[in-house]
């Protein structure tokens, strides 16, 4: 049996790729609060200023490609059982060909009734106003917003517990609920931090290596280190 790789993603792996984080040092994302356009009282108050900011984030994304990091993680399919657990919403890790990703913060090509949850469908337009679901209630972005329940942090949780190896990339692992994943590994589970500006040292979490790289050298390099076990 191969041995379970989960990888914990996030912005700095799309960073690489071109995805603009629309975060700003004093907090704001293109000039607004981010509770204007990641809040559900910012989708009450102003639907039009949300809609138009995550349109504008879906066309980058159509604009951009996997980089060397995507397609490392992808490649090391054919050797372990992998998972990848993101708080990034493109599809990029898909696109380079892994296939098995949780997506816990929501996906931008994808957009969902907000009458019924659950009523989800694949989107690569823009999404408007008068854009409705079956239900004639207002499609919206398919994302997880500030003050929501993170439906995937469950089956994320799952996944990290059983894992036989631990791999972060491109998160600092500070926001929460995210940040807690690397909690519920296994004492024994040996985990490979890779950022260019790690903020955690070996003596916080047990069975610590640390990458301090970008992305794209950080990633196959662990990976490099992995088939040597």
């Amino acid at each position: 049996m191969p041995k379970k790789l989960v990888i914990l993603s996030g912005a700095g792996i799309s960073a690489e790729s071109g995805i603009n984080t629309f975060r700003d040092e004093n907090g704001l994302w293109e000039g607004h609060d981010i509770m204007e356009v990641a809040s559900p009282r910012g989708w009450e108050n102003n639907p039009k200023l949300v809609l138009d900011f995550y349109n504008k984030r879906r066309r980058q994304l159509l604009e951009v490609t996997p980089n060397n990091a995507h397609i490392a993680i992808a490649r090391i399919e054919n050797e372990f059982d992998v998972t990848i657990v993101t708080q990034n919403v493109d599809d990029l890790h898909e696109r380079s060909g892994s296939r098995t990703v949780i997506h816990l913060h929501g996906e931008l090509l994808k957009a969902r009734s907000s009458f019924d949850e659950d009523l989800i469908y694949d989107w690569k337009e823009d999404i408007n106003i008068g854009d409705f679901c079956e239900h004639n209630s207002q499609l919206r972005p398919h994302i997880v917003w500030f003050g929501e329940a993170v439906p995937m942090m469950q089956p994320a949780i799952e996944k990290v517990s059983e894992a036989d190896i631990l791999m972060v990339v491109g998160t600092s692992m500070q926001v929460y609920p995210a940040a807690s994943l690397v909690h519920y590994k296994k004492v024994e589970t040996p985990i490979y931090f890779i950022d260019p500006k790690p903020n955690i040292s070996k003596s916080e979490i047990p069975n610590l290596e640390i990458i301090a790289d970008k992305a794209t050298i950080g990633v196959p390099h662990a990976i490099s280190m992995l088939t040597r076990i």
